[in-house]
């Protein structure tokens, strides 16, 4: 089996400036060391894989180099050097605090530090996860962190903070940590590939940037998982295929198809999606981002947010430019969304779909909502449709009351002429006002229809006579504008017709009249249909009275209130049984009844009997149980 040493260790840095992406702290530790302002005690915080412990290791090389350089860089040839990396050094001792976090080995570690360094100026401690330190280990570790000996030197370094004591962090120099950007990962790996001899596209070692999230030796480990499945070429479909991510031509076309409004492909492209074994959260977590970085590239601005290669920011560039921002933003808010609810959907992929289905029709939506429909007003009858030769008799339905109980009857025009001739002035009013006819009030004829006919044949005079009275059915007093060739009236009109005569109808019913016999009789009614114990029991002692109209109860406690408001079918069985929907229930508190309640209730010791008895009663089948097995009391 061959000697394979991991990336991650093989060009694991040996200076500050080969250090990625934490230029300010190699640049700062340097000043440090020229200027001779080293203090006794560091911190390095910040998150994984990002060259903490990396930088402790040079720093405390550099510390006892005996060949410093002119840019304060290890020399690596000295017997300080070399001891360290044959991890030989007596000088540079390392503790994980995450195996040696107890007070004793705090104690060993302060009686190290005692002893003077056998080789050079310095004896360095790096104590790496010093997060995880018991409280009582880091008050041990308290005096002498702050006041150690001249030749002492401690480096820390932890990936929480937060959890450090405030006594620990204001006696050390803290150095903040950066996430490594992307493009400073690519280039890193693509030093590496040139090292190895291995061709990869940039794309694909952005895939690993990306999906390293901001730590370099995750990056390491994931291009040296990629190298053992492609061998000496990586490519972009061999990185996503090992890595299971989903290729980012998939949300190129839902966006296509989307801003098209082409719900099918929608559909088939997240089907395919499904089939290729990927989960709707992968789905949504990846056409979020897409969607974030069309919304980055549609500003100059904030085209540098695009963390992508060259080639696939100018399709980005493309595809912002078709998309509306009120698309992108709306379709991102659906995606939060359906991520966030996505874990407690029963229906997963309907739930995906459904969100899918709204992001296609945003610009429909949208439409709608700026130009709304205009609303349908009624229409009025004219002069002019009164000579209109076309018009067709039509049945009129009444919508507005009027006190005249005068009837009349238009007079029939001539259909070639432009104006009536002696028309009586009640009968033919001004362009712009309907003409309308009086009736006498009834209620037998309340939703009638008054068909109005207009002759076919042609009539060459006009009738100047006064209104000819005719006898109609009694209907309620109208104002309708009547005439010949009049068009229906509005659905909205015979909508509001049929509700009036619903309405009337309703208020001819007599009502019974409520009494106490009657109110009792449906609260009992209603007690025989409620099967749960603890309400029968506050329901049934209640007292009923009538007054006022209303169905007053009064019952003994504040929870015999409670459990009555909250039954959900009493108000609809009492007003059913009282034929009356109207009906108003009551519920108040006897404070007679509340005092003796308070005075009479003794706690009382149930027996096994009485147990058994109350069982039995919530559970009949339990009295069942018992003689089919022959089953006897405890203490029977």
């Amino acid at each position: 089996m061959s000697n394979f040493v991991v990336s991650a260790r093989k060009y694991r840095p040996a200076k500050f400036s080969e250090v990625v992406g934490q230029e300010h702290v190699g640049q700062t530790l340097k000043n440090a060391l020229k200027n001779d302002h080293l203090a006794h005690a560091f911190l390095f915080c910040g998150p994984r894989g990002v060259g903490k412990t990396t930088c402790a290791r040079i720093l405390a090389k550099m510390i006892n180099c005996q060949n410093k350089s002119e840019d304060f860089e290890p020399c690596g040839t000295c017997s300080s050097c070399e001891s360290f990396e044959k991890n030989s050094s007596f000088n540079i001792l390392e503790l994980d605090a995450a195996s040696n976090n107890s007070v004793e080995h705090i104690r060993t570690l302060t009686e190290q530090v005692r002893f003077q360094p056998q080789q050079g100026q310095y004896k360095i401690f790096i104590i790496d996860e010093v997060h995880m330190l018991s409280s009582q280990a880091f008050n041990a570790f308290l005096k002498t962190l702050e006041e150690p000996p001249p030749h002492a030197i401690f480096i820390l370094a932890t990936t929480e903070k937060h959890k450090i004591i405030p006594t620990i962090l204001s006696r050390c120099q803290i150095f903040d940590f950066k996430r490594i950007q992307i493009p400073n990962m690519v280039s890193h790996l693509q030093k590496i590939c040139k090292e190895e001899g291995i061709e990869a596209e940039k794309d694909a070692l952005h895939i690993i940037a990306q999906k390293a999230d901001g730590a370099l030796r995750d990056a390491l480990s994931i291009f040296d998982r990629i190298v053992s499945f492609s061998g000496d070429k990586i490519k972009y479909e061999d990185v996503i295929t090992n890595l299971n991510i989903l290729d980012y031509d998939y949300y190129f076309k839902f966006t296509e198809a989307m801003l098209m409004q082409d719900l099918s492909k929608v559909m088939t492209i997240f089907d395919e999606i499904l089939r290729n074994g990927f989960e709707g959260d992968i789905f949504l977590s990846g056409l979020g981002e897409h969607l974030r970085n069309l919304l980055v590239c549609k500003d100059e601005a904030t085209l540098q947010l695009l963390e992508v290669s060259d080639g696939l920011k100018d399709r980005y560039r493309e595809q912002a430019n078709l998309a509306p921002a009120s698309f992108i933003l709306t379709s991102l808010n659906l995606t939060n969304d359906c991520d966030i609810n996505y874990k407690l959907a029963r229906n997963k992929r309907l739930h995906v779909e459904m969100a899918l289905i709204k992001m296609t029709f945003i610009a429909q939506a949208i439409e709608v909502a700026q130009n709304p429909q205009p609303v349908l007003e009624k229409k009025t009858l004219d002069q002019s449709s009164v000579s209109s030769p076309s018009a067709t008799p039509q049945n009129i339905t009444p919508t507005a009351a009027s006190p005249t109980p005068k009837v009349a009857t238009p007079a029939v025009v001539q259909p070639t002429k432009p104006e009536v001739e002696n028309a009586p002035t009640n009968q033919v009013q001004e362009e712009t006002t309907p003409i309308t006819y009086e009736t006498t009030p009834s209620k037998e004829a309340e939703n009638s229809q008054i068909e109005v006919e207009n002759p076919a044949k042609e009539v060459e005079e006009v009738e100047a006579a006064e209104p000819i009275a005719a006898e109609v059915p009694p209907t309620p007093s109208l104002n309708k504008a009547v005439t010949s060739g009049m068009p229906k009236l509005s659905s909205l009109e015979l909508l509001d017709a049929e509700i009036a005569a619903e309405e009337a109808e309703e208020a001819e019913v007599e009502i019974p009249e409520l009494t106490l016999e009657t109110a009792q009789k449906a609260w009992d009614g209603y007690l025989a249909t409620v099967k749960q114990m603890s309400t029968r029991s506050i329901m049934k002692p209640a007292e009923i009275a009538v007054r006022d109209g209303k169905i007053v109860v009064s019952v003994g406690s504040k929870l015999g209130v409670n459990t009555i408001r909250q039954e959900p079918d009493l108000m609809d069985y009492m007003r059913k049984e009282l034929q009356n929907n109207v009906i108003e229930l009551s519920i108040e508190i006897d404070e007679e009844k509340s005092l003796a309640n308070q005075v009479d209730r003794k706690p009382k010791a149930l027996t096994e009997k009485d147990k058994y008895d109350m069982m039995k009663e919530i559970n009949p089948l339990i009295g069942e149980m018992r003689k089919r097995f022959d089953l006897k009391l405890e203490r029977e």
